[in-house]
């Protein structure tokens, strides 16, 4: 493939890479003060030309172009225009440039090229006359929520779309980069990070998350049992139903530990393997995450499950990487949980409620997957806290 750089119309670009925006969510997180117009200058050039010129891998191993990430993340820091362009010209010194696709990507043949990343460019400009049709709620809605573009009827699972899958697939960048774009208020920014997604390889995901309006099995049943109360002459007020546990993401770390399924001997061979792991495994997870407890009808659920996700990929991170003897060692792939953990406040503003339950299952199904996959380290909560509390009395 030939390498181009691209050519935009100034319009264009000035209406996918404006001035980041307030965060969408109070919960998102907050920006640093020292934001000045030659940062938000320096920013949006960096950005304006990194969508023109590079690859979003930087090699041919798939590795992911983090220009913008890293561009975002010293300008919410509060960083000059000057530390923002340095950076950038130390990252884009090894990326490759972009190649002409060999089609254009329309809806007749998007399904096509999926995971084939000559065709970034393409998707590039087909999601960014999307966003100007449907905007962000609306795109996410229908390219990544929706069950067209994750399971059509007559394909074999190994050809089927998952553009959920493969949002949340290769350590989340995806979804973060998508993310920035909602956090940032970045067009830019959410059409590369569908395009990003429709490289993406192929990934696991259960078919059935898109045959109901998004209940679990457990809260389906209750639905049905609970129902039967309507043929009777004196119902049961829904106070004294038997409701089923409710269960917080802890709980589920638990439970997983315990689950003979996922003793060490079992699933050793997938230490350091993700995608092995969650294609003979991925089933197992699930059924997991579907005892987790998501009840949108309680006001501030949304919230609190988005507080369990960022507390576990914290844990994840901290506990799991300590042991009394060795202190912490620090894995480079659970900090990715904990760096896009802070997305989820920004996106799940722009989904219906039914989306909103899938995404935080998808990426809590996935952070699981990624603590088994790094070796499956045992949380010693109580053994953490005991050795380093006395570091509270001492700061």
């Amino acid at each position: 493939m030939a390498a181009v750089q691209q050519t935009y119309p100034d319009s264009e670009l000035d209406a996918l890479f404006p001035c980041p925006s307030s965060p969408p969510n109070i919960l998102s997180p907050p920006r640093y003060p020292g934001v000045s117009p030659e940062a938000v200058a320096a920013l949006i050039r960096v950005m304006k030309e990194n969508y023109t010129k590079y690859h979003i891998f930087f090699n041919y191993k798939r590795f992911h172009n983090h220009i913008t990430h890293r561009a975002l993340a010293l300008y919410a820091m509060g960083a000059t225009g000057s530390l923002i362009e340095y950076f950038y010209e130390e990252d884009s010194a090894y990326q490759r440039p972009v190649v002409e696709p060999p089609e254009a990507i329309t809806e007749e043949n998007f399904t096509e090229h999926l995971g084939d990343e000559n065709f970034y460019v393409a998707y590039k400009t087909f999601f960014s006359k999307v966003f100007e049709e449907m905007g962000l709620s609306g795109m996410l809605e229908e390219y990544v929520f929706s069950k067209k573009y994750n399971f059509m009827e007559e394909q074999d699972a190994s050809t089927q779309p998952v553009m959920f899958g493969r949002f949340l697939g290769a350590l989340f960048h995806a979804f973060i980069h998508v993310g920035y774009g909602a956090e940032m208020g970045i067009p830019g920014m959410v059409v590369e990070g569908l395009a990003m997604a429709s490289v993406h390889k192929h990934e696991f995901l259960p078919s059935y998350l898109f045959d109901t309006s998004g209940t679990t099995a457990i809260e389906e049943a209750t639905t049905r049992l609970a129902s039967l109360c309507l043929n009777t002459k004196t119902p049961t007020p829904s106070s004294q139903l038997e409701q089923p546990p409710k269960n917080h993401a802890f709980s589920i770390l638990a439970k997983i530990m315990q689950d003979s399924k996922f003793a060490p001997k079992e699933i050793e061979k997938h230490f350091q393997d993700f995608d092995g792991l969650i294609s003979e495994h991925g089933d197992a997870i699930w059924r997991h995450v579907e005892q987790w407890t998501i009840d949108p009808s309680q006001p501030g659920e949304i919230e609190r499950k988005i507080e369990e996700c960022i507390w576990t990929s914290a844990i994840l991170y901290s506990i799991g990487g300590w042991n009394k003897d060795k202190s912490l060692a620090a894995d480079f792939f659970f900090l990715h949980l904990v760096t896009s953990s802070l997305f989820l406040p920004s996106l799940l503003p722009y989904l219906s409620q039914t989306s909103q339950v899938l995404l935080l299952r998808g990426y809590f199904a996935s952070t699981l997957g990624w603590w088994v996959a790094r070796g499956f380290p045992r949380l010693d909560i109580q053994g953490f806290f005991n050795t380093t509390s006395h570091l509270l009395s001492e700061s």
